[in-house]
């Protein structure tokens, strides 16, 4: 019985501790591996060992009472999860799927060497290599490896701006006319059945490059959402994943689709899939690597989600604000617990859902406004 495996989960964010929350529905208890004492999951499990995930002798240890291993982050130790594997255990995704899409220039190479259409890119090793290519700005350079919610992303708008750029290696890619801002949470198990969320929109800021709101279901140009979801499950089937997938995109102006980024992982652009889906991300993760029927994935609710961002205002009326917000009908609160909170940092969302995207646009104005 599924309730007799023992799971690990390597990383103890917010979105370990949602896993956490569904895995407890199907019986299971979870033990999470995190460098911080503090992290999210070290509330909701008794089994919260205190490593760093890269560390090879940390991993090694920690998956070897577990049957079956998994990621919420991708800064993960690819050796001892090999290792880990030739002991028979389960690792999903695979250590060779994580090892391509941890470097974003390898990921990119991957992806066009399965016909995937991306956005044009260069590897520049440090900030004087970029100098090389002055001739391309302006251009949005990305760290390739370890960058998250906006962290290890700017825009060069010229020369004159390298000599702030980062100093490490990078992508250099070309600047995109885009419309929209789209990702598809694809789901594959180990028989290689594959099922798509549809695609959400999504809306970053200009500024810090983190997601600020997404809206599901997207609306697309007729035979988008088909063209979407089919790569989706291209790039499944090709990193022969058992997991899931998110695959971030962007629609041009011309209406081209072109594949951004990926994460192998519970991904926010799929927090709405706990209230507005019939199965959940989560969920889906797990009857994924359990090797349980994938669920269904129908959108029963329209829905609009924020990212709570710390900022000052939150901060000093913190309990009134979430009071205001939780009287709101239709808006679902996942609050982090995380302790120490920079501004700018990721605190917490809330997803709304409704009968009509008019009002639910309007529930997220009020929210807006209660917040700020």
């Amino acid at each position: 019985m599924i309730e007799n495996l023992k799971v690990g989960i390597l990383g103890g964010g917010q979105l370990g501790g949602m896993l956490i929350r569904h895995a407890i529905d199907l019986g299971l208890s979870i033990s999470v591996m995190d460098k911080d004492p503090d992290a999210p999951c070290s509330r909701y499990t008794s089994s919260f060992v205190c490593a760093d995930p890269k560390s090879y002798e940390a991993v090694l240890e920690f998956g070897k009472g577990l049957d079956v291993i998994t990621i919420e982050m991708e800064a993960v130790n690819i050796d001892a999860l090999r290792e880990l594997e030739k002991q028979g255990k389960k690792v999903f995704p695979t250590p060779d799927s994580i090892k391509v899409i941890q470097d974003k220039f390898t990921q990119k190479q991957f992806l066009l060497s399965h016909n995937i259409p991306v956005v044009p890119g260069e590897a520049v090793e440090d900030r004087n290599d970029l100098y090389k290519y002055e001739n391309k700005l302006p251009g949005c350079l990305k760290k390739r490896r370890n960058g998250y919610d906006g962290y290890g992303v700017m825009v060069l708008k010229s020369g004159a701006e390298i000599a702030t750029a980062f100093d490490e290696p990078c992508v250099l890619e070309e600047l995109v006319d885009i419309k929209h801002e789209i990702a598809v949470i694809v789901a594959r198990n180990e028989h290689g059945a594959v099922t798509c969320y549809d695609p959400v929109m999504m809306v970053f800021s200009e500024e810090k490059f983190v997601l600020e709101s997404q809206v599901a279901p997207a609306q697309l140009a007729e035979g988008m959402k088909e063209e979407a979801t089919a790569l989706a499950e291209k790039i499944a089937d090709a990193l022969q994943l058992v997991g899931i997938l998110a695959v971030e995109m962007f629609v041009t102006k011309d209406n081209k689709i072109l594949v951004n980024e990926l994460a192998p992982r519970p991904h926010n652009s799929g927090h709405h899939t706990i209230e507005a889906s019939t199965t959940s991300q989560y969920e889906q993760l797990l009857r994924a690597i359990l090797g349980l029927p994938l669920g269904d994935t129908s959108l029963h609710l329209p829905s609009l989600m924020l990212n709570l961002l710390e900022t000052a205002a939150l901060a000093a009326d913190r309990v009134e604000k979430l009071k205001a917000l939780l009287a709101i009908p239709g808006a679902h609160l996942h609050w982090y617990g995380k302790k120490g909170s920079r501004i700018g940092r990721k605190v917490g969302h809330v997803t709304i859902t409704g009968s009509t995207m008019e009002a639910i646009a309007a529930k997220a104005e009020t929210i807006r406004k209660i917040l700020n």
